[in-house]
């Protein structure tokens, strides 16, 4: 009898930690591009078909227009939105831009003349509620964007005790995650040629780091605070003409680098102080990729005008460009807007038509390219990894499941019916799709 009460104890105590929640450090999408920046989820059993009925768990509607991704930290969903109002300038197209010299306006550059309300939002993971709904900022803008952009394209972050949501010229605000606004920073304008800003903040320690580079390079620096209060801590110039990149922490033996991607120049710094560690020769093309890292190497692309992925090999000293430590380069399949995903000692480029190329990551031998989608499509969202599989997820709302490894194979195309410019993130076994107008929540029902 005593041996049975125990044995039952013993049931009972291991269900109920089996039914506790999970340390949401371990399975949390914190970031652009979720742990480490690398769009690479390691949850297995995720559905990997789904359409606007099938495997939906929720949809909640968002308002505004956003390009940033959802970031999740537990059972709370982050995002930011522009909701644009009427006329308040008119003629207005903001901040004055120069290229070589003369006065430039970029012809898909709009919103200025209008007013935004830029917004904070959290959602609950588990029902789609809209938990909180703050607004952060409310104007005319310092520059225009892009027709096809959204003045909310950085993606926030969250570090389990504050979410901070990054509007490039009009501020960093930092929310604890029941919408109280701790504090706001505004570090100046910056001109981002008329087409808006994307880069997204990243954390480091006890630092937010923000990259602002700002039209052809005159004022471009970037910037740590303390992200306790706001307190900036340190900040570099550097003569880099402005960048839509994220850039990403990566290991190189004991010590961390921030690399971060540059037309002129790739630089990595030292993120606890901002010391340049190391530069290479830059893309020579629009930095609007952000880099992935892996295996002792970091890969950056550019996609427009011209085609570059560049292969380095972290850890270096000083101007390492014609070094051994650049791997490799490649010129051709490189995206204008998606990154690369890099996966088991492969990286896979992907175009902004979806055409998908496999690349050692170490030596830059070629496994196959121009993998094709079935059907034609545009992308501006990252590909991500889901069970093992690359997913890529197109502007008409299509997701194309693509076998991983040196074959191209897709596996499965999912509908959702509704553009979709975002990343996802992937979370505790659900998968969360920005659509233009709705926040999904893909997922397997409760006793399905």
């Amino acid at each position: 009898m005593r041996r049975t009460l125990a044995l039952s104890s013993l049931l009972l105590a291991g269900t109920a930690l089996a039914a506790a929640d999970p340390d949401p450090s371990l399975t949390s999408w914190p970031q652009f591009r979720g742990p480490n920046g690398q769009g690479v989820s390691t949850e297995t059993g995720l559905p990997l078909t789904w359409s606007a009925t099938e495997n939906v768990v929720w949809k909640t509607a968002i308002p505004g227009r956003g390009h940033s991704s959802p970031v999740v930290w537990g059972n709370r969903i982050f995002l930011t939105t522009a909701v644009e109002g009427d006329v308040s300038k008119p003629g207005f197209t903001g901040v004055k831009h120069l290229d070589e010299g003369k006065e430039f306006s970029h012809p898909d550059g709009v919103g200025a003349d209008r007013t935004q309300t830029l917004k904070v939002l959290a959602v609950d993971a588990e029902t789609g509620t809209v938990l909180w709904d703050r607004t952060a900022w409310e104007g005319n803008p310092y520059d225009t964007r892009h027709r096809r952009g959204s003045f909310a394209s950085p993606t926030p972050i969250v570090d389990g005790e504050r979410v901070y949501a990054w509007f490039g010229s009009e501020g960093l605000y930092t929310y604890d995650l029941e919408g109280k606004l701790l504090w706001k920073a505004e570090l100046g304008g910056l001109a981002s040629m008329g087409v808006g800003v994307g880069t997204s903040p990243v954390l480091h320690g006890e630092l937010v780091i923000l990259q602002c580079d700002e039209d052809n390079g005159d004022k471009s620096f970037i910037a740590a605070l303390d992200r306790r209060t706001g307190r900036e801590v340190w900040r570099v110039a550097r003569k880099v003409q402005v960048s839509w990149a994220t850039p990403v922490i990566v290991k190189a033996g004991a010590r961390d680098e921030l690399v971060t991607a540059g037309a002129e120049a790739i630089i990595a710094y030292d993120p606890a102080t901002g010391k340049e560690l190391w530069r290479v020769k830059g893309l020579e093309s629009n930095a609007v990729p952000s880099p992935v890292a892996g295996a002792d190497v970091v890969i950056l692309t550019s996609g427009y005008p011209s085609k570059v992925a560049l292969a380095i090999r972290p850890g270096g000293s000083g101007d390492v460009t014609g070094t051994a430590r650049v791997l490799w380069r490649y010129e051709k399949g490189t995206a204008y807007v998606p990154s690369p995903i890099l996966y088991r000692d492969l990286v896979y480029l992907v175009s902004d038509r979806g055409l998908v190329s496999a690349l050692d990551a170490k030596t830059g031998a070629v496994k196959y390219e121009g993998g094709r989608p079935p059907v034609p499509a545009t992308f501006m969202a990252s590909p991500v990894v889901i069970d093992g599989r690359i997913v890529l997820m197109s502007e008409d709302g299509d997701a194309f499941v693509i076998k991983s490894g040196p074959v191209h194979e897709v596996e499965h195309t999912n509908s959702l019916g509704e553009p979709i410019f975002a990343s996802p993130a992937i979370s505790q076994g659900r998968i969360f799709i920005r659509g233009a107008q709705n926040l999904y929540c893909i997922g397997k029902k409760k006793g399905a």
